[in-house]
């Protein structure tokens, strides 16, 4: 018989995931970012290139989400835009010089961020979270951005 007091499992992971974002949205906002976008400045690292919808699809949000984002760290002289050469109505996006510094920060914090889950619960169910998330997000049909192993599925 289910305890009606008792959150179902589902709960507590949607908790911890809004908990842990809001201690990365604390530690980026030094570099005035949010998780998004530097997830965002992360994948384009990864990709290379990419026009802002395969961007978009590649993270996973909606191409007028993107859109928003992709002004703000253009305007932040993180990321440039420039048409493709192959496609001349096409703009692609890259990182500038500035943005590739910026990522070396980001991957301090998620880093940082690393420390304090592997603090809270151990070194080694720190690693077993970590590979389970990357299980579930795998069997979800998720995907790392850039990883073009998906598209082959």
């Amino acid at each position: 018989m289910e305890n009606k007091n008792q959150p179902n499992k589902l709960h507590y992971l949607l908790h911890s995931s809004a908990l842990v974002e809001k201690h990365l949205s604390a530690m980026l906002l030094p570099l005035g970012l949010g998780p998004r976008q530097a997830r965002v400045i992360d994948a384009l690292d990864r990709m290379g290139s990419a026009s802002q919808i395969d961007l978009a699809r590649e993270c996973g949000i909606t191409a007028a989400s993107m859109s928003t984002m992709t002004t703000r760290l253009i305007t932040a002289g993180y990321i440039s835009r420039e048409t493709d050469p192959n496609q001349l109505r096409r703009n692609t996006l890259r990182l500038s010089k500035h943005g590739l510094a910026l990522l070396k920060d980001i991957k301090k914090t998620w880093a940082e961020v690393d420390g304090v889950i592997e603090k809270s619960i151990g070194v080694e169910k720190a690693a077993t979270l970590s590979n389970l998330a990357l299980e579930l997000r795998n069997a979800l049909g998720g995907h790392t951005p850039g990883d073009n192993k998906h598209l082959n599925d």
